[in-house]
């Protein structure tokens, strides 16, 4: 089992927090990197310091971009991939607040090929929930559950899906975890279909700031 973290703090503000995800790189599946709601309007010297180092880490490095569930341009889109890519040499993209239903899928498809011809080795999809058959085929990771660890546990099942998807295409983001039970959400996710997951104990605006319990875990449990 590996993490997804998205570490949406800034290095200045919190720079334990990205020391610590530094010294665990390996223990990760990809790291988000989110200077500004996006790439921002020029390159950031602590976001790309950070991004240098989680790179020799051996880290594998996301932008964010915000797909506002496809009300965003798709030029807009990609250019803000292109610039997480031209300034801090990222990976691929964590596409967030992804459309999930039927409707959405054409525009989705469309939005990531463009993404892979110019340039994007690994796409992630982020719509917090279950999506339409389709999505989960288009990425190489989808994000199929975003939430509280209360209503992880109260309202969240493994998907009913006659075929479900192999587990490393699936992530769950869990946070508020009760630091004791962050062993159990990470056999929950398991349980749940899920390969890549990030349980962590801290709550919002930024619970994965939070990451010492999470990693110990994932280190214990191994590296899917």
């Amino acid at each position: 089992m590996s993490l997804l973290i998205p570490l949406y703090v800034h290095p200045a503000e919190d720079p334990g927090a990205w020391h610590r995800l530094i010294t665990a790189a390996d223990r990760t599946y990809a790291v988000v990197l989110n200077p500004a709601n996006g790439p921002g309007t020029g390159p950031d010297q602590a976001f790309t310091a950070v991004a240098d180092a989680l790179r020799t880490a051996g880290a594998r490095l996301l932008g964010y971009v915000d797909t506002d569930y496809g009300a965003r341009d798709p030029s807009a889109v990609t250019a803000d991939a292109r610039r997480h890519r031209e300034w801090y040499a990222v990976d691929g993209c964590f596409l967030d607040r992804v459309t999930a239903g039927p409707d959405g899928l054409p525009g989705c498809r469309r939005l990531v090929r463009s993404l892979r011809r110019t340039g994007a080795r690994t796409v992630v999809l982020n719509p917090g929930v279950d999506p339409a058959p389709g999505y989960v085929r288009l990425a190489d990771l989808t994000v199929t559950f975003e939430g509280h660890w209360s209503t992880y546990v109260a309202a969240f099942s493994r998907s009913a899906r006659a075929k479900p998807p192999p587990p490393e295409r699936l992530c769950h983001l869990v946070y508020g975890v009760p630091e004791a039970l962050v062993p159990l959400a990470v056999r929950t996710a398991q349980d749940r279909g899920a390969g890549i997951c990030g349980p962590v104990t801290g709550e919002l605006p930024n619970p994965w700031a939070e990451l010492t319990p999470a990693l110990t875990v994932t280190e214990n449990e191994g590296r899917t």
